[in-house]
């Protein structure tokens, strides 16, 4: 699916082919694909390390 295998627990693929079909998009893979763009781009606004820190906590990638 993507350059190295992910692995995603089956309810977690069960809802995006139902959310990426319902959103429009013409297939998983483009709903993920720009669903990691978005995130990263949010990220990428941040005006320094410290608060990329703290998204990245809140959003529990890092403890």
């Amino acid at each position: 699916m993507f350059g190295s295998k992910i692995k995603l627990d089956k309810d977690l693929m069960d809802k995006i082919k139902k959310y990426s079909e319902i959103a429009g998009y013409s297939s998983p893979r483009e709903f993920i694909v720009h669903a990691l763009e978005k995130e990263i781009s949010q990220i990428e606004e941040s005006d320094n390390d410290e608060e990329v820190k703290k998204r990245l906590q809140g959003l529990g990638y890092i403890s």
